[in-house]
């Protein structure tokens, strides 16, 4: 009886085991280099007849790309990428690091995506190599780091697609000063300085008229 019992708690444990391999998320790998969920290469978005555009975008990530940009320690090599809306990416993610870095994309259709998230991770010194397709609206996409704190410290990113939305807010070298690079004032605070200096002056000149009235 002890025997026949041990069997059924055996093929139990097996049948779970199964099921659970057999319900692996859609799209997604993992072993001991990292990880790729949301990997989708033919399923398009609703609003997709067509793929419009292939795209392919190599990502390196390490402390040595924080280097360029104040209070950060971690970083991309590239901290914003374009393409066409319903467009196909494939995303070749190299980790530099002793640590574990990621690329996650958040925004994409839930019916498509878990949690409408595109996710990679790469353990240190590994790669990982994805693909998505994206809806045709034009939007911007937050792209980040999700492990503690490596997202505060430079880890993070925008794709544009389409015309976007405009920039994300705190993205290195493009929004984290306010500006994009290009931009007077960032290129030259001497000209904000300047700027806030006529506006006092304005500012000083109207109050004297006003009160000596």
């Amino acid at each position: 009886m002890f025997l026949l019992l041990l069997s059924l708690v055996a093929v139990t444990s097996v049948q779970a085991q199964n099921k659970h391999h057999n319900h692996q998320m859609p799209g997604m790998s993992m072993d001991a280099t990292g990880m790729v969920m949301g990997n989708n290469k033919d399923k398009l978005p609703d609003d997709c007849s067509e793929i419009s555009g292939e795209y392919e975008i190599n990502v390196v990530a390490g402390t040595s790309y924080a280097k360029s940009y104040a209070s950060t320690m971690f970083g991309f090599n590239k901290h914003e990428w374009r393409v066409k809306p319903c467009s196909r990416i494939t995303v070749n993610f190299k980790n530099e690091d002793d640590v574990r870095h990621q690329w996650m994309l958040h925004g994409l259709p839930k019916y498509l995506y878990d949690r409408g998230m595109f996710h990679m991770e790469a353990s240190g010194g590994h790669s990982q190599s994805g693909v998505f397709i994206v809806p045709s609206d034009d939007k911007t996409y937050l792209v980040h780091c999700d492990i503690a704190q490596h997202m505060e410290k430079g880890m993070k990113a925008q794709l544009i697609v389409g015309d976007g939305v405009g920039d994300l807010w705190s993205i290195p070298g493009i929004s984290a000063d306010f500006e994009r690079p290009g931009g007077i004032l960032a290129a030259k605070p001497v000209f904000a300085w300047l700027l806030a200096a006529f506006i006092f002056v304005i500012v000083f000149f109207v109050g004297f008229r006003f009160f000596k009235l």
